[in-house]
C-alpha cells in the first residue's frame, strides 16, 4: 500500500486504489467528516469514516490538531468543492491533542494572537501559505542566480567589520559580562575574548562578497543580517536574510539591469509554482483591502500587483528629480507628509518613497545618484563631488526592497572617505586590498528577503512572512 500526500492524491484520478496518508486534522464534523492536512499544500482532503470499522474510543480523540494515519480508498467525491476523497478503512492515532488546550481553533485568529503562538500558526491557511511561497522563493533566487553564471559564498556572520557605518550592531563575546576585564585605560580589554578582538553579528555580507566578485566574477550570498535598531515598525526585524550580488565590471546601469530582471524572474517562478497558495492569499489581501478606508485601499488585487511589476518596466528616476517632484507635491505643500521635503539632501523615508511609486508613476521606481553624504563609504563618487553612484529599488505598499551602488573602485578616493567618515584604515586593509590588486568596476546590492516574500504575499507585517521574528524586547521561541 503506498504512502501518498494530500498534494498527490488531489491531483489523482486514480480511484479505487488503496492507500496510506498521514497529517493533521483540521476539522473532524459530524462525527464521520475529517479535514486532513499534511502541510503539503493549502488544500485538505476530506477523509470519509465508517462507523462499522472505527472504534468509538478512537473517535473521541479525533480533534483539530491531531496526527493521525489512515489507511482507506481513494474515490471520486460526491461533494462539492473537491475532485477526490478516502473512504477510510482503519484509521491510527499517532498523537492527541487536546481541544481545551490546543489554541489554532478553526476560527479567525488575530495575528497578534498567532504571534504569540508562532510555533503552532503554520497550522493555518494562511501561513501554511505564506511559508510554502517563501520556500518557493527562495528555491526561485539560487535557480536565477546558477541559472545566470553566479556562484554561492558563504560569507560571515561573526564580523568585526561594519559594512554600514551605522554602528547598530549586536556585539559578540565569551567575556564574563559580571566582571568585563578592563585596559589600564579603563576599555573593555577585547584582547581576553575569543577573537581577541571586538567582534559583532554582521549587517552585510557585501564588502566579503566583493573580494570574491574580484576573482569569481559574478557572485551572491544569501544569508541571515542582524540590526540592533530599535525600530518597532511594521517593515524592520532585528535578525532578517539578505540576498546580495556582487557583480565584478558592472556599473550602475548594468546593476539597475540585474536588480530589476532578477526580481521579475523570481516573481514569475512564484507565478507559475504556487498557484493555489497564491489564489487563497490574493484572496485574503482582497477581503483585508475592502476593510480599509477607500482611499487607502490597494487598486489592485495580489496577483494584479505581482503581474503589473513582471510585466511593466521600472521607472528609472534621479534623486534629483525626486527632490522636485516631491517638494511641489500637494502632500507636501498641504504638509501632509510628517517629514516635509524643503531642499535637496534630504534623506527619503518611507513615506516619500511610496508617494513616488504608489501616487505619482504608480509603477516600482529606481531612484539613483543619492547624495554622498547620506549613503555610504563604499559607493562610488560622481564626478560633481556631492553624488554617489546609488541606487534604490521602491516597491508598492514596500518602499525600498533593494539598496545597491556602483562600488567606489578607486583607492585614492576610498580612502580619503574612509578618513572624513572616522573609520579605523587597518580595520579594512583586507578590503583595500582589492583596489591595490587588479581594481575594477564593479556594482551590487541587497534585497531584503522578508520584504519581497511581503510583497509576493502581500502581508502587511513582515514578522508575519518569518518563522520566528526577532524584534525589541521579542525573542521567544
Amino acid at each position: 500500500m503506498n504512502k501518498y500526500s494530500v498534494a498527490q492524491l488531489l491531483q489523482s484520478k486514480e480511484f479505487l486504489q488503496e492507500i496510506t496518508i498521514k497529517g493533521w486534522v483540521r476539522t473532524f464534523r459530524s462525527n464521520r467528516f475529517i479535514a486532513l492536512n499534511d502541510g503539503s499544500t493549502i488544500n485538505n482532503i476530506q477523509c470519509v469514516i465508517n462507523f462499522e470499522n472505527t472504534d468509538e474510543k478512537v473517535l473521541k480523540r479525533i480533534n483539530t490538531g491531531a496526527a493521525i494515519s489512515i489507511k482507506g480508498t481513494l474515490t471520486e467525491s460526491q461533494g462539492k468543492g473537491q475532485s477526490v476523497e478516502i473512504q477510510v478503512n482503519s484509521l491510527e492515532i499517532l498523537g492527541d491533542s487536546n481541544p481545551d488546550e490546543f489554541p489554532i481553533q478553526p476560527k479567525k485568529h488575530s495575528f497578534e494572537f498567532l504571534r504569540e503562538n508562532a510555533h503552532l500558526r503554520v497550522r493555518t491557511n494562511t501561513f501554511s501559505a505564506v511559508m510554502r511561497v517563501r520556500s518557493a522563493l527562495t528555491f526561485a533566487i539560487h535557480q536565477y542566480f546558477i541559472n545566470n553564471g553566479f556562484y554561492n559564498v558563504h560569507t560571515p556572520i561573526i564580523t568585526g567589520s561594519d559594512a554600514e557605518g551605522a554602528g547598530e550592531m549586536f556585539g559578540v563575546t565569551t567575556l564574563n559580562l559580571k566582571d568585563i576585564p578592563k585596559t589600564e585605560t579603563g576599555a573593555i580589554d577585547y584582547s581576553q575574548d575569543f577573537f581577541g578582538k571586538e567582534t559583532n553579528l554582521t549587517v552585510s555580507g557585501q564588502l566579503e562578497a566583493e573580494t570574491y566578485a574580484m576573482a569569481l566574477g559574478k557572485v551572491y550570498t544569501f544569508g541571515p543580517t542582524f540590526r540592533a535598531e530599535n525600530s518597532n515598525t511594521s517593515r524592520h526585524l532585528a535578525e532578517f536574510w539578505m540576498i546580495e550580488p556582487e557583480v565584478a565590471f558592472n556599473d550602475l546601469d548594468a546593476n539597475m539591469d540585474l536588480a530589476e530582471d532578477f526580481i521579475k524572474g523570481v516573481l514569475q517562478y512564484i507565478l507559475e509554482n504556487c498557484k493555489n497558495d497564491l489564489a487563497f492569499l490574493d484572496q485574503r489581501f482582497t477581503k483585508e483591502e475592502q476593510s480599509k478606508p477607500k482611499l487607502q485601499r490597494s487598486d489592485m488585487s495580489l496577483l494584479e500587483k505581482l503581474q503589473f511589476v513582471i510585466d511593466n518596466n521600472f521607472k528609472r528616476v534621479s534623486y534629483t528629480e525626486a527632490i522636485e517632484i516631491l517638494r511641489n507635491s500637494k502632500p507636501n505643500k498641504k504638509k501632509k507628509f510628517k517629514y516635509l521635503i524643503n531642499e535637496w539632501g534630504a534623506d527619503l523615508q518611507s513615506e516619500h518613497e511610496r508617494f513616488l511609486v504608489e501616487k505619482h508613476f504608480k509603477c516600482p521606481v529606481i531612484l539613483f545618484d543619492y547624495p554622498a553624504n547620506i549613503k555610504a563609504f563604499y559607493m562610488r563618487l560622481n564626478e560633481d563631488g556631492k553624488t554617489v553612484r546609488a541606487m534604490d529599488v521602491l516597491f508598492p505598499g514596500i518602499g525600498e526592497i533593494v539598496g545597491g551602488s556602483q562600488r567606489e573602485e578607486r583607492l585614492d578616493v576610498l580612502i580619503e572617505k574612509i578618513k572624513t567618515l572616522g573609520i579605523d584604515e587597518k580595520e579594512l586593509w583586507w578590503y583595500l586590498d582589492t583596489r591595490k590588486f587588479g581594481t575594477a568596476v564593479h556594482s551590487g546590492f541587497g534585497l531584503g528577503f522578508e520584504r519581497l516574500v511581503q510583497f509576493a504575499t502581500g502581508m502587511g507585517n513582515i514578522r508575519d512572512v518569518i518563522p520566528f521574528p526577532r524584534t525589541p524586547q521579542n525573542a521567544e521561541f
